[in-house]
């Protein structure tokens, strides 16, 4: 009897639909975006373009998408729109 009033107060309410989930709260920049980035971000910091991964990324408006990048073990951040126009490169 203990047992079942122990699994009643680990109950919680419904599951939230995935796009209400946090894990998917924000839209990924597109897989081609995120390479021109990387390539972008290669030549802005010298490297080998095998040496430049995008680590994650966000949109951040209607047309703009911010992606996150390790270059040959600096970080960098990329600034890219919709159209694949590359408008800011910085470290991060």
């Amino acid at each position: 009897m203990a047992s079942l009033i122990l699994l009643a107060g680990c109950a919680s309410g419904p599951e939230p639909a995935p796009q209400e989930m946090a894990r998917s709260s924000h839209q990924t920049a597109p897989a081609d975006l995120q390479l021109l980035c990387a390539s972008a971000a290669a030549n802005s910091a010298g490297v080998e373009g095998a040496r430049v991964l995008p680590v994650s990324s966000q949109q951040l408006d209607a047309g703009n998408y911010q992606v996150e990048l390790d270059a040959a073990g600096s970080r960098m951040s990329c600034i890219i729109d919709g159209e694949g126009n590359v408008t800011s490169i910085q470290p991060s």
